[in-house]
């Protein structure tokens, strides 16, 4: 590869002004692309927390229809920002340390913008780059790469009016159960629809929301493997463990596979605390045991697949009442289905459809984001 990549972004918008941000770590450290789209921007360590950028690193892509063509050097945990009418605000903090834009904080200098991002890391061995609707849903992000060969691959997105269908649908599940689906639609000061939380999020913006959701669920799963084994296949070294709730109440695997205690609704949904937590001591095996659990009680499967996630079927997830509803939702939306929409979401049998609304490559040539729209 040639140590750079270039990044086209359309503006499939009704607004006349889209603005893009690239940021991430790169070899020397905190990285901000320029304002020019060329140039890699360093901040300094500051002595104050929450100090201006220092720079200009806003890149204005133009109107509707519009495009602007950016390069970047190789960039790990990178996101590619993007909103509408206005830049998006940054600061740094002692380190350095870039402070993001918060959908969850309302004094944030962006809550109130129109913005998204996708996620992306490019190094020496490939770039991989997915769709994120991990934190919330917003702007429509949809992806196309083009290799050095001349091959390419995409991702659709979300519809135009997918945050829309996506409230529409937390709304309406929200009046079904009762369970508080509708509380992470966001809305302007004005009362446009502004985003849709997760429930990672929503459950930041609204103390308590959906606690206690998946008990029932989680107590029939563990009644199911205390009579039978739950055979969950690692889909690396360690092969086939097989799981049985043992009089402790733990679902054990034995040994350094771990043994796991019920999860409650905001380890389900956040896939890294209580049971799933990456404590000190747990070991390789046992996470990658938990991904798979975790993944399968967000889509509600293990009532009725013991073989995980090898036996499992996309047209099956989501299917139980008491399920990850965003998701549901985020899925039944998404072009293709395609699109993160909870920290595992990449999980799935080894030959099954792709969820997670991911484009990777080892020789990429030309990433081209559409936003607003899909690309055509």
């Amino acid at each position: 590869m040639s140590g750079t990549l270039q990044v086209v972004v359309r503006n499939n918008t009704n607004t006349s002004a889209l603005y893009a941000h690239i940021t991430g770590t790169s070899d020397a450290g905190l990285f901000i692309l320029s304002s020019d789209g060329q140039t890699a921007y360093h901040p300094a360590s500051p002595t104050q927390t929450l100090s201006p950028l220092g720079a200009d690193c806003a890149i204005n892509v133009g109107g509707t229809g519009q495009t602007r063509t950016l390069t970047i050097p190789y960039v790990s945990g990178g996101r590619i920002w993007f909103s509408k009418d206005k830049p998006l605000t940054f600061f740094v903090n002692p380190g350095p340390a870039l402070v993001e834009p918060s959908a969850l904080n309302m004094s944030d200098a962006n809550y109130n913008l129109d913005w998204g991002f996708a996620e992306f890391t490019f190094n020496r061995s490939e770039l991989y780059v997915n769709v994120s609707f991990v934190d919330f849903v917003s702007l429509p992000v949809s992806l196309r790469l083009e290799n050095a060969s001349g091959k390419v691959t995409s991702v659709a997105g979300m519809p135009s009016d997918g945050l829309d269908r996506v409230c529409a649908g937390l709304t309406a599940q929200g009046q079904l159960d009762g369970a508080g689906w509708d509380k992470l639609v966001v809305r302007s000061a004005a009362g446009q629809l502004l985003r849709a939380l997760s429930p990672n999020s929503g459950a930041v913006m609204v103390p308590g929301l959906l606690q206690g959701y998946y008990a029932q669920y989680v107590d029939a799963v563990w009644a199911k493997y205390a009579a039978e084994d739950l055979t969950v296949n690692t889909q690396f070294k360690w092969g086939d463990a097989k799981g049985r709730v043992n009089a402790a109440g733990l679902l054990d695997f034995g040994g350094d596979a771990g043994q796991f205690g019920k999860p409650s609704a905001v380890d389900i949904f956040s896939c890294n605390s209580g049971p799933f937590a990456h404590f000190s001591g747990v070991t390789d095996e046992a996470l990658n045991i938990g991904a798979r659990l975790a993944a399968a009680l967000n889509r509600s499967t293990l009532l009725i697949n013991s073989n995980q996630p090898e036996g499992e079927d996309v047209a099956k997830y989501y299917q139980d009442p008491i399920t990850n509803h965003y998701a549901r939702i985020c899925h039944a939306t998404s072009i293709e289905g395609r699109g993160y929409a909870f920290p595992y979401d990449d999980v799935g049998a080894s030959k099954g459809v792709d969820q997670s609304g991911f484009l990777n490559d080892p020789n990429p040539k030309t990433l081209t984001i559409g936003i607003g729209a899909p690309l055509e």
